[in-house]
């Protein structure tokens, strides 16, 4: 669980985290949702460490992540996983190489413990007859696989994933997004997806934060956000004549 207590953050005398507060719960699928410049990178960048609030707490299981030594920093960086948006994999490694990355990084395992793990979880994300193949000899969806598998290597008690889905095909990005949800139950690790596709929030978004303007404006699930009057947020997801239509479709049937 992360626990997110008047979160304030600013550049250039611009505050763009304008007091947000929120919880992201163990075992679920949350996600950070809303317009370009509302600030949604600027809010998982500050979750990650990458930038310090002027105001506000971040909690991780209770523990207040600014008042942390330097040694428990590091030690609460080894139980974070990160997806990156384009995957961020070592061309010049092969899949196994790069899931087993992190071990090299932050273990003290034996190069034969390294590899055990690193298939253990490859079979894992169901990447089949890749192991010894370079990022450039397998497709995008395969590439986010090996990103969720060397996020996972370390078993990590958190996962962040920025935009996973971007440059996948919609029925890759849905296999992605079942991927991601079935780990988070399965290992029970609090993850928190920054994204902007519709049909993640619809499938997945067991929790969503909604931000606009730097300022939490909504919060709930993807069944509440079909009953919401929100105008902000029905204007975001349902901007679409089809999303409208599966709106509607959706407080009819509940009638």
């Amino acid at each position: 669980m992360i626990t997110v207590n008047n979160l304030h953050k600013s550049f250039d005398g611009t505050e763009i985290l304008k007091g947000i507060s929120t919880v992201f719960e163990q075992g679920k699928t949350n996600l950070i949702i809303g317009q370009s410049g509302s600030g949604k990178t600027v809010f998982l960048k500050s979750l990650l460490g990458l930038h310090t609030p002027e105001e506000g707490t971040i909690s991780f299981h209770d523990k207040i992540y600014q008042n942390l030594s330097k040694a428990e920093k590091r030690k609460l960086r080894v139980q974070i996983g990160m997806v990156f948006q384009g995957s961020a994999l070592f061309d010049s490694m092969t899949v196994e190489e790069n899931v087993m990355f992190p071990m090299q990084m932050f273990s003290q395992k034996s190069l034969e413990e390294m590899r055990e793990r690193a298939n253990l979880v490859i079979d894992r994300v169901q990447l089949i007859n890749a192991n010894h193949k370079f990022p450039s000899e397998i497709s995008g969806g395969m590439q986010k696989r090996v990103a969720i598998a060397r996020a996972i290597v370390m078993n990590p008690k958190y996962l962040f994933c920025d935009e996973p889905n971007s440059g996948l095909d919609p029925k890759t990005a849905i296999v992605i997004d079942n991927l991601i949800q079935e780990i988070t139950q399965e290992y029970n690790i609090t993850t928190v997806i920054n994204s902007h596709d519709m049909n993640s929030v619809m499938e997945i978004g067991q929790k969503i934060v909604f931000l606009q303007h730097g300022l939490k404006a909504w919060e709930g699930s993807n069944k509440d956000i079909f009953k919401t009057d929100n105008k902000a947020v029905t204007d975001f997801v349902y901007s679409s004549n089809l999303m409208k239509k599966v709106r509607k479709m959706y407080i009819s049937n509940e009638q």
